[in-house]
């Protein structure tokens, strides 16, 4: 789109419109060329991340939730985001930029799926979360791992299979020995699971979609931070 647009010449306001307007459609390298331009112009990346690519997946996810776009068209705008988050990571990171909350998630031992897990991440990272994605197949001793090295707010599991989905029992259960159950947001997702799932493994949330998990992972945040 932007290459039948000179976007040096678009006024910021109307730069921040056309870059939710890419993202929503897909264009990795139209963000690319338009978060370099805001960068130009002095505007802070954490400005960038949240008017621009925030708020453009908000609009994805609000229409992914709506059954007006779908999980290609979703990936394709991720993708996108993605491409616009590997320039403002980094510059995020020096300037110490606030984030939502951090979230450590990844499917359970025996199961190597990962497309759905992957959405999720992708649409946490847009809302503006810090996503640590520890991929499939992860033994308690892995998670365990990873919530002592990132501390996070959050744990996410999957599990597309019948015959995995007890596994998060036992990480539910290994956490409540450790001591450190109820200083972490577990939500849990996948295919075969349900609310009635959770609620028996004591987890605080079934996400159906990347949709939910995001509205539900925002909704507990401020719970935390005793802003709702």
């Amino acid at each position: 789109m932007s290459d039948e647009i000179n976007i040096k010449d678009l006024p910021t306001d109307e730069l921040l419109e056309l870059m939710q307007e890419d993202l929503y459609d897909g264009y990795a390298d139209e963000i690319v060329e338009e978060v370099e331009e805001l960068l130009a112009r002095g505007m802070e990346p954490y400005d960038v991340l949240t008017k621009g690519l925030v708020a453009g997946m908000d609009v994805v996810g609000e229409d992914f939730r709506d059954g007006i776009l779908f999980v290609p068209e979703v990936l394709m705008a991720a993708k996108a985001m993605k491409a616009g988050m590997a320039i403002l990571r980094p510059l995020l990171a020096e300037t110490g930029a606030p984030r939502i909350g951090t979230i450590v998630i990844g499917t359970v031992k025996g199961d190597i799926h990962d497309i759905g897990k992957n959405l999720v991440s992708m649409m946490w990272e847009g809302a503006g979360f810090e996503v640590f994605d520890l991929g499939i197949n992860n033994s308690v001793e892995e998670y365990l791992a990873a919530i002592q090295e990132h501390q996070p707010d959050i744990l996410g599991m999957s599990a597309l299979l019948t015959t995995t989905m007890p596994y998060m029992r036992v990480v539910i259960d290994t956490l409540k020995e450790k001591g450190i159950r109820q200083d972490l947001i577990v939500l849990v997702g996948g295919a075969p699971l349900n609310e009635a799932f959770a609620e028996d493994i004591e987890a605080d949330a079934y996400c159906r979609d990347a949709a939910v998990a995001v509205q539900t992972a925002k909704k507990f945040m401020q719970i935390k931070q005793g802003t709702s």
